[in-house]
């Protein structure tokens, strides 16, 4: 068997014959394949969604909230469930898999109150007896690509919205982690939500592809690298959809020197090293404003001397990361720090893993005296690999943030309100955290970051995701009064 599609309230074989390998990484074995959708197949399951978003448009809100709530108790009783799928593929220790699993049932959450969100406005005698108001409706069907790095969260910052809304969605799911998608399509059947609304194609660049051309997908949401991201809003805006395409990042962590050290160098830790910094908020560079480098770099050496990498699944406090090939990769920007003259403070490739020696493992690395010109202060690296950079001054670190093109979240470390309120003020950056690591809004505000971090205009959920989701209209309205010598029939004249 291998892992295949979900279509029409249940499972689906493609035609593509094309599979893809899927990895536990904490043992670096073949635990099963995946199918490799083909443009056929990703036609077989819009058609399926197109015919479900005439019905589901129809929908009264009541019944999508059921749907909603229905299915938020289900993600909740089962969360441990989804959590070992999740650490089995991705490999993340449990902890963080269940982190993000709570993450993705506070959009649920929010989605159960989308009769709210919808609302629209009404003004009366906008002329005489003119009435005008405002509607928002579904696109039809939209298109989801999520990532490697958050199986389950990421699917859920958008679909649970988008089907609120009432919208039909296909998910094309990571080909490294599949299997979530799969539990959350069977439990959202479950649920009762109707056959179609909710559908999964697994698939490669021909599967994404597809979607981005596909006449019948209205609007695409993307979470992934920089270059992909960019490459998906070009292609699916050049079709006339929607996009919203959530980037890449290289998030700064600024430090005053009045801060709290102790508690700074514990946020850098559990920022720059949870999910083996596969995650687009991690904390990659710490900017520590002098005097406080050295103390700062003793601190946050000390405590990764304290962490255990293993297995997820042993109470590690560290997993492996998702594939030998990005492990190799992570690796060649420690050598590449260490030839540009970076200082190696902690060498996660000597690391002695809790786990199967050929599982993909790179420990925690510290490097300190990084300078903005080294590739391991320019690119994503997106493991678990913190650069420190020593700044002069306030004014020098914030510049260092402002000339970055990346915008997707940023962290500042004092005890002084004054210099925090002119950090969020002054800060060109999208999320911004005030003695908080990872800034992740809940879910009733919204994700996303600025410049190079996001191709589109709105952002993830909250009040961003219900306008992404859907259109709006306004009506103005004329109705005869009989007292005036009109003949009301019930219907509107024409003007």
């Amino acid at each position: 068997m291998s892992i295949g599609h979900f279509v029409d309230g249940k499972p689906f074989s493609g035609t593509s014959q094309r599979y893809g390998d899927v990895h536990d990484p904490a043992t670096g074995v073949v635990a099963d394949r995946v199918e490799l959708a083909s443009a056929a197949d990703v036609d077989l399951v819009v058609a399926s969604a197109n015919r479900a978003a005439r019905r589901w448009r129809d929908a009264s809100l009541a019944k999508r909230t059921a749907v909603l709530f229905a299915f938020r108790e289900l993600v909740h009783a089962r969360r441990g469930r989804l959590a070992e799928v999740i650490t089995a593929e991705h490999g993340k220790v449990l902890a963080d898999a269940a982190g993000e699993v709570q993450r993705g049932l506070e959009v649920i959450e929010y989605a159960c109150g989308i009769p709210s969100a919808l609302r629209g406005g009404f003004s009366e005698n906008v002329s005489t007896e003119v009435d005008s108001y405002s509607l928002r409706q579904p696109l039809g069907v939209v298109a989801v690509i999520s990532p490697f790095n958050f199986p389950a969260m990421v699917p859920l910052w958008f679909i649970p919205v988008a089907v609120a809304c009432g919208n039909a969605v296909v998910l094309k799911p990571s080909e490294k982690d599949p299997s979530a998608a799969l539990l959350l399509a069977e439990w959202f059947a479950e649920a009762g939500l109707p056959e179609g609304v909710f559908n999964v194609v697994q698939g490669d660049k021909e599967a994404v592809d597809a979607l981005l051309d596909h006449p019948t997908v209205r609007a695409v949401s993307f979470v992934g690298s920089t270059p992909v991201a960019r490459y998906v809003h070009q292609r699916a805006t050049a079709a006339g959809k929607r996009v919203q395409a959530l980037g890449g990042a290289k998030n700064h962590m600024v430090v005053l020197p009045d801060a709290d050290l102790d508690l700074a160098a514990d946020a850098a830790v559990n920022a720059g090293f949870g999910s083996a910094g596969e995650r687009c908020m991690a904390i990659s560079v710490l900017v520590a404003v002098e005097p406080v480098a050295d103390a700062l770099v003793t601190r946050i050496a000390d405590r990764i001397a304290g962490l255990r990498t293993g297995d997820g699944r042993r109470g590690c406090d560290m997993g492996p990361l998702v594939t030998g090939a990005h492990r190799d990769r992570v690796a060649g920007y420690v050598e590449a720090g260490e030839r540009a003259g970076a200082t190696l403070v902690v060498d996660g490739r000597q690391v002695v893993p809790d786990g199967a020696a050929d599982g993909f493992w790179l420990g925690p690395t510290l490097f300190d005296r990084v300078t903005p010109d080294m590739s391991v202060y320019t690119d994503e690296i997106f493991g678990p690999v913190l650069s420190v950079v020593r700044a002069a001054s306030y004014d020098e670190a914030v510049a260092l943030v402002n000339a970055n093109p990346y915008g997707n979240g940023t962290a500042i470390f004092t005890n002084d309100g004054g210099a925090a309120r002119r950090f969020q003020h002054e800060v060109e950056v999208g999320m911004i955290g005030i003695n908080v690591p990872i800034p992740v809004p809940m879910a009733y505000y919204s994700f996303g970051g600025w410049k190079a971090s996001l191709f589109g205009d709105l952002h993830a959920h909250g009040e961003d995701g219900v306008r992404f989701f859907t259109r709006g209209k306004v009506v103005t309205s004329r109705w005869l009064d009989p007292r005036h010598g009109g003949v009301n029939l019930g219907f509107p004249t024409q003007s």
